[in-house]
């Protein structure tokens, strides 16, 4: 069959999108670039069954046709791939990330795993000018959504990179340059005072910019939903809104000055392990309902709460560590000491707070509550690309099916960022961003980690084309370039203080 008669075909069958875009393209027209995978078993985002037997029809970086059977028509000259039985799931994201700027290494770790997309928790120009980079083609590395600089109170460890607010006409003029600056949301500390924080939602209000990030330390969990904030991560504040004695906590949160932010930071640590103690199952349905109302997303990063209530020395012998340059490693294992638990009895109360809650997130799956799958990627032992299936694994051990857990780093992800009709899902007018697995992750979720091959903008990544990535990824570890050595410096501020 023609090019030109495949394109009818796809109008005309109900198994693509309209061909008339292609078509009144002249080039689109005579030549698209078209690629036919075949014979793969799809999963694709929606939570329709698996469709075997499955056809995937991509010109230049958009699925133009999902089909099923042998039937479907090859058009002349098209590329024809057998994925030979594989399953196929849409590219993933990773909802919580940091560093893309280090070019060499996370960039190629993320998409080498499948990882075709990343919500970039930290901007500013260098990672504008990465993003810039991807988007030109002269860098390959997943899409990105970028916040601005974190914006935080007075009271802060943030470095001089970040941007710390004083009153409301700093807020409103701080809002203004990030959206200015290309920035997708706001990211909003912990050390904003209620004042401060009400200033930040009614500027990004105002100059229609979501804004994300933490829950203030002094600012309610309950009054950061009704303010409109469009994620929270990490859980932080989370147990004392769902406590029993969540009064009694607030108060005295409310009595402690917030001076000193490496102290508070241990104070508030501490009252989130006791809050987890009084768990109410009719407040927390309260809460949860506040969240479903207000749509207010939650991003867990189990992955990096693992970390941080693990002892020291748990992920020194990570295999995965050989893609990390020493320059990162040294200043991870320092870091991780800050609050890692070291005797007998804190190793059992921080093991047992991590229990609590991996199962608040299970409570707030089971209530409907929007959850997407992120990791705080770039602290200590969170690995780019890799760790985002440790969050699914995370996830599915918190509750969710393995179907829910794709849908929280494919569709949901998509549904959070408000991209939903470009991306999230395989289907025809969807990006051509998809992994191909050896094994079925609905089967047993750790199977995302067999990957056979990636697609991302529409771009084949093979076997041979995954293994050379990872090799040179291995070799600029083993020898880092400046910007390596400057963005492992840099680090990241996102969950574990620096002093």
């Amino acid at each position: 069959m023609s090019r030109r008669g495949f394109l009818r075909w796809l109008s005309f069958s109900g198994a693509g999108v309209a061909a008339s875009t292609l078509l009144a393209d002249p080039a689109g027209a005579s030549a698209p670039d078209l690629t036919v995978f075949v014979n793969g078993r799809l999963i694709d985002g929606t939570g329709a069954p698996t469709r075997s037997d499955a056809v995937i029809v991509v010109a230049r970086d958009k699925i133009v046709a999902v089909a099923q059977g042998r039937g479907v028509p090859r058009p002349a000259g098209a590329r024809t791939v057998d994925l030979a039985g594989r399953y196929v799931i849409p590219g993933l994201w990773d909802m919580h990330a940091h560093n893309i700027v280090d070019e060499a290494i996370f960039p190629p770790l993320y998409l080498a795993n499948g990882v075709t997309g990343i919500r970039e928790m930290r901007g500013g120009p260098e990672v504008r000018a990465t993003r810039a980079r991807i988007e030109r083609g002269e860098l390959l590395g997943p899409r990105v959504v970028a916040a601005g600089q974190i914006v935080d109170g007075p009271a802060t460890f943030l470095g001089p990179e970040d941007i710390i607010v004083h009153d409301r006409r700093e807020v409103i003029a701080t809002v203004r340059q990030i959206k200015r600056d290309g920035g997708d949301f706001v990211k909003v500390y912990s050390h904003l005072t209620p004042e401060l924080y009400q200033d930040v939602a009614d500027a990004t209000r105002r100059e229609h910019i979501p804004f994300a990030g933490h829950i203030p330390y002094l600012v309610p969990a309950e009054d950061v939903s009704r303010a409109g904030q469009h994620t929270v991560e990490h859980l932080l504040g989370i147990p004392v809104a769902v406590s029993g004695q969540r009064d009694a906590f607030n108060a005295l949160i409310a009595q402690t000055p917030l001076v000193d932010p490496f102290a508070y930071y241990y104070f508030m640590r501490e009252l989130d392990w006791q809050a987890s103690e009084s768990y109410d199952p009719a407040r927390a349905a309260a809460f949860y309902r506040l969240l479903i109302r207000n749509r207010t997303w939650q991003v867990p990063t189990i992955t990096v709460l693992r970390m941080v209530n693990s002892p020291l020395g748990t992920f020194d012998n990570d295999p995965r560590l050989v893609y990390i340059p020493e320059a990162y490693r040294q200043p991870w294992a320092e870091r991780h000491a800050i609050f890692a638990p070291t005797t007998p009895e804190q190793i059992v109360v921080q093991a047992r707070f991590l229990d609590a809650l991996i199962a608040i997130v299970g409570a707030m799956e089971a209530a409907g509550v929007p959850l997407v799958a992120g990791t705080d990627c770039s602290n200590p032992f969170v690995l780019p690309g890799f760790s985002l299936h440790d969050e699914l694994a995370n996830l599915v051990g918190a509750g969710l099916s393995p179907m829910r857990a794709l849908q929280a780093a494919t569709r949901d992800a998509a549904r959070c960022l408000g991209i939903d009709h470009q991306h999230g899902t395989v289907t025809p007018g969807k990006a051509a961003d998809f992994v191909v697995l050896d094994a079925d992750p609905l089967a047993d979720i750790t199977n995302t980690t067999r990957i056979h091959a990636v697609v991302a903008r529409g771009r084949h990544i093979t076997s041979a084309d995954r293994e050379r990535m990872l090799a040179d990824v291995r070799a600029a570890a083993e020898s880092p370039s400046p910007t390596t050595l400057a963005a492992a410096t840099a680090g990241c501020a996102c969950h574990a203080p620096r002093r």
